[in-house]
C-alpha cells in the first residue's frame, strides 16, 4: 500500500470511530434523583445501536424512552420483538435534563415480564 492509501485508510477509521463516540451520549444528562415511570403503548421502536429507543404514548404525552444497547437488550432476554410497536410497556428510569419528554429506562415491563436494562 502506498503512503497515501495508508493515510486515507487511517483517517477513515479515525473518522468513523470519532463519529460513533460523538453519537453516543453519556448518562450525565439524566436526573437519577427524580425517577419516573412511563406507561403506555409503543408507537415506534428503533432497535439499533448505540441504544434501542421506543416512543411511548402515555396518557399525558408521548415519551422517547432510551433503552440499553441492542446487545444488552438481547442478553437480558429482550430482543426487538419485545419492544414492538403496539405493545403495552411500563418503563422505570430517569428523565432527561436536556430533552423534554425523554427518559433513560433502567427497567421495562412488557407482557407481564420485567427486563433489567442496567
Amino acid at each position: 500500500m502506498k503512503y497515501t492509501q495508508v493515510a486515507i485508510a487511517g483517517f477513515s477509521v479515525l473518522a468513523v470511530t470519532t463519529m460513533a463516540a460523538v453519537a453516543h451520549h453519556g448518562w450525565g444528562s439524566y436526573d437519577a434523583g427524580k425517577p419516573i415511570t412511563v406507561e403506555g403503548s409503543i408507537l415506534a421502536s428503533t432497535f439499533e445501536n448505540p441504544h434501542a429507543t421506543i416512543a411511548v404514548k402515555a396518557p399525558d404525552k408521548i415519551w422517547t424512552v432510551t433503552l440499553a444497547p441492542t446487545s444488552r437488550m438481547i442478553a437480558r432476554g429482550a430482543p426487538a420483538d419485545v419492544v414492538a410497536v403496539g405493545k403495552k410497556v411500563s418503563a422505570y428510569g430517569y428523565p432527561s435534563t436536556v430533552e423534554m419528554n425523554e427518559m433513560r429506562a433502567e427497567r421495562i415491563s412488557v407482557d407481564g415480564k420485567t427486563y433489567e436494562l442496567r
